[in-house]
């Protein structure tokens, strides 16, 4: 009998303590809520309230108390400011999401008042990147909208994030403030500079079997020569008539073929540029080079240290550049990224490394002659201030130095001249 109360008893209090937790969850999430929407100057009005009130009670000074009122009713002012709804329908709209540096983001920005009552003027908070602008929205009656323009600057290669909009009602004086987040965020690519130019391929041109490379392979598909049959050889490519007119079995020998891949090896390393203008003109440079070799058809891999880029199209390319930043010295140089292309590409068909002025002249020879065999290399050095593009050759690598992008195609056309 005892048992059999004191089971229910303890369900019974388990219940009452359950539900405590939930009313004291409740309770700080209100209490939370609360807080979030006091300023600092709110805080310190608060606290000199309570101060007053405190000395005065206690040391019977009536100025005190009489202070701590009329600041007891400065806050009761300002929070009726807080009162009042903020339901509008938010629509953040960019004209486009993908500039180049220097060109003007539009973007437009649009509230709607959907509900039945008039919604009281309130102000608009847009994040924009590191920034933010400020938005006065009047009153606004029952199915009424607003539309507020704004243009975004794009100085700086990034990705820029717009938003979310926040709508804030607040009190004058800043003592309060209550915001309410609306819409996602979009995202803004500034794209680096490129170039455009024509004339001779940078690469092999794709087609269906390949080009055909120096070296001699037993089955492929760019016929070489005829040789004497070998054990092991596959009888699919016994040349019947030579082995009869000879009476010795001959096998075809073919040259080995090789897709057009293309191989572009940033450097992102802070030692190898003397300025952040560099840096960005490295930047454009691979991506113009990176962009006509898409043009020809050709598969483009975009290699940084630490990690390789998306450039299967133009948009991925340009998108990967925008977020490319300086990396830290013990991720290497110039030299231990030619190391990585030779040993997770072998088979590229051409590689171009770019790279800064700074990289000593020695760590470019190690450079050049770490590409990987049998591919053609290319260096393109940026050196801020050079008016006219140079041209010279470290081993088998033709490299050319530049000082401005416009300077890129005429060094190209020396290479391939």
């Amino acid at each position: 009998m005892t048992q059999a109360t004191a089971a229910p008893v303890g369900e019974q209090q388990a219940g009452w303590r359950d539900v405590a937790a939930l009313l004291g969850a409740r309770a700080l999430r209100r209490l939370q809520l609360i807080a979030s929407a006091v300023r600092p100057l709110g805080w310190t009005l608060i606290g000199l309230t309570v101060l007053f009130w405190a000395v005065g009670a206690v040391w019977g000074w009536r100025e005190l108390i009489v202070a701590a009122w009329m600041l007891g009713i400065v806050l009761l002012i300002c929070a009726v400011f807080l009162i009042g709804r903020t339901t509008y329908d938010v629509t953040l709209d960019l004209a486009r999401t993908r500039v180049v540096v220097g060109e003007r983001a539009i973007g437009a920005l649009t509230l709607a008042n959907r509900s039945t009552r008039a919604i009281l003027p309130s102000r608009v908070v847009l994040p924009v990147g590191a920034g933010r602008g400020d938005f006065s929205i009047q009153r606004l009656a029952a199915g009424e909208e607003t539309e507020e323009l704004f243009t975004i600057p794009t100085q700086r290669r990034g990705v820029v994030q717009v938003g979310p909009v926040s709508i804030v009602r607040g009190d004058p004086l800043g003592v309060f403030e209550r915001a309410h987040r609306r819409d996602e965020p979009v995202d803004l690519y500034v794209h680096p500079k490129t170039v455009l130019f024509g004339g001779q391929s940078l690469g092999f041109l794709r087609d269906l079997e390949g080009l055909p490379a120096a070296d001699l392979s037993r089955d492929d598909v760019s016929f070489h020569a005829l040789l004497e049959y070998q054990p092991g050889d596959d009888l699919r490519h016994v040349h019947w008539r030579s082995t009869a007119r000879t009476g010795v079995m001959m096998v075809r020998q073919f040259e080995e073929t090789r897709r057009s891949h293309f191989v572009i090896g940033l450097s992102r390393s802070r030692a190898d540029y003397r300025t952040d203008d560099e840096f960005e003109l490295a930047i454009s440079a691979a991506g113009s080079i990176g962009l006509r070799a898409l043009r020809d058809s050709q598969r483009v891999d975009v290699r940084v240290q630490g990690r390789e880029l998306p450039a299967s199209t133009g948009k991925r390319l340009l998108d990967s550049l925008a977020l490319v930043d300086q990396s830290k010295p013990r991720e290497g140089g110039i030299a231990d990224l030619a190391g990585v292309l030779a040993a997770t590409m072998p088979l590229a068909s051409i590689v171009v490394l770019v790279c800064g002025s700074s990289v000593r002249a020695e760590d470019l020879r190690q450079a050049c002659a770490r590409m990987p065999f049998g591919a053609r290399a290319l260096a393109v050095v940026v050196e801020s201030g050079r008016e006219q593009p140079a041209l010279r050759r470290i081993g088998e690598a033709d490299v050319v130095t530049i000082g401005a992008l416009d300077q890129l195609p005429l060094a190209l056309q020396k290479v391939l001249a």
